[in-house]
This record gives structure tokens, sequence and C-alpha cells, in this order.
């Protein structure tokens, strides 16, 4: 019995030794494989010309990458396959309106927050519905495993809510009549609200901001010192800001303040 506790501590500590921490991992490969969306206007989507996945958080992988000394290589998630890929090890890192929850903060780690946006709600301009109180009874749809749909739930006890595999069906959900509002982060819902050609609006209440941030396994503290360093430096330097303009700014169809900026995790804790 002893010598098979003596091995099995041998081979620990083995393995333990044997193992390089995530952030090596990455400057050995040479590459940061990022998690993004892949159909979410505009934070990561496919362009119909370049047929590339471009967008928000896929400007802010290339930045975090670039600092690194990396190349970025991109692997497209839906929202309920972030944590399980995180953690799995299929991507290094995930930038995918990642909202920091205390939940999701048991199962992987969080940077800062480099994107704080409202949860708003949208509903149809004919509906009638003008505040929360109306949604009592209500239909609500929402991103399946989604901070939306977790705050909706939270906020919205006494309507159903009803979920859907990505933002575009969530949305087809309004339009078709099968709810009555639908909830998403305000970066996708403005775009989705403007497509409709008026015939959505947002409700003056919303239901939390939300914290996005770029999610990293638990375990892994250079990693996430290293990516922390790497958004400090963007927000120094205006390359942050210089992606929401080019995204979210004046000259674009969403025409949105950056009223929050680069925000320390402590915060929110």
């Amino acid at each position: 019995m002893k010598l098979v506790a003596i091995a099995t501590l041998i081979a620990a500590s083995i393995c333990s030794a044997a193992h390089a921490d995530k952030l090596a991992d990455i400057k050995a490969k040479g590459s940061l494989t990022c998690g993004v969306f892949g159909d979410l206007v505009p934070l990561g989507f496919q362009d119909p010309k370049s047929r590339t996945t471009v967008g928000f958080d896929v400007d802010v992988c290339a930045g975090v990458a670039k600092s690194l000394g990396v190349k970025l290589e991109l692997q497209t998630l839906s929202v309920a396959s972030r944590i399980p890929s995180l953690t799995t090890d299929r991507v290094d890192v995930v930038a995918a309106a990642m909202g920091y929850t205390a939940e999701r903060a048991k199962q992987i780690a969080f940077s800062s927050a480099y994107i704080q946006v409202p949860i708003p709600v949208l509903v149809k301009t004919a509906s009638g519905i003008k505040s929360f109180d109306d949604l009592k009874g209500k239909r609500v749809s929402a991103i399946r495993a989604s901070n939306p749909e977790a705050k909706a739930r939270q906020v919205l006890k006494n309507s159903s809510i009803i979920t859907y595999d990505d933002g575009p069906l969530a949305f087809l959900a309004l339009q078709q009549g099968k709810v009555d509002a639908m909830t998403i982060s305000q970066a996708a819902a403005v775009g989705f609200r403007n497509r409709a050609e008026g015939q959505v609006v947002f409700l003056d209440e919303v239901l939390h901001w939300e914290p996005d941030c770029i999610g990293v396994k638990l375990g892994e503290a250079a990693l996430l010192e290293a990516v922390n360093k790497s958004l400090a430096d963007m927000e120094a330097s205006g390359e942050l800001q210089a992606i929401w303009d080019k995204w979210f700014g004046p000259n674009t169809e969403y025409k949105l303040e950056r009223v929050k900026k680069l925000t320390e995790l402590k915060d929110f804790q």
C-alpha cells in the first residue's frame, strides 16, 4: 500500500511539473484561440463580402493577441457553448458578450469589463406595452443560457420567459407574435430594432447594466493577468475607444456613446 501511495505521489508530481500554464502554451504555439459569436451583429458575425468573421469582440481579441505577440485564431461559438468550450480547452479565451455573474465566476475567471451595455426589452410598437408592469402574464423571448435570460427571470417574475438558440430566432418570435417582447444586450438589440423599420421599440426600463468581460479558464492566473494588462494598455492608448467607435459610434447605425470605460472586476463583486 505504501508503495502504491508513493507511486501515486510521484506520478502526480511529474504531471504537475510537466504541465505548462496556458499563457506559456499560447506563446509556444504562437497563436491565441478566441471564442466569438459568428451570427450576432456587430459583436461577431460573418462579413458577406470577405466571408470572414468580423465584429467588435473580434477586434478586441485581435488587440489582445497583438499584445501577447501571437497571431489570432477564431472559433465561433453559440451562447450555450461558451463556458464548455473554455473549460474543455477548445478555446483559450472567450469574448462573446461574456457577461459577469457570481454564478458564472464559479466556473470560469473573468477579465476586467471592456464593455458595459444595458439589457433592454423590445416590444412591438403597436402592442400598447409601455412598462415592465405591462409584461405581467406576457411572453418574453431571450437567448438560451444568456445573461439577458437570467436577468429577465429575476426581474420579470410574472412573465413567461421563452428561450431560443440565438438572437435572430428570438427576434423572429417577436415579429411573428409568438412572444410579446424580447430581451437581448443593447449592442445587438439596436440592430434588430433598426432593421424592423419602426415596428419595434425599446421600453424605457432596462433589466440590467451588463459588464462584458473576456472569459479565461479557472486557475490560469498568468493568462488572466496578461489579458487584463492587454485591455488596460488598449484603454490607455485609445484603441478600445476606437474599436467602439468603429462598431457602435456616431458614424454607425447604432450611434451609441461609450458611457462606461474599462472597469476592474472587483467593482462588480
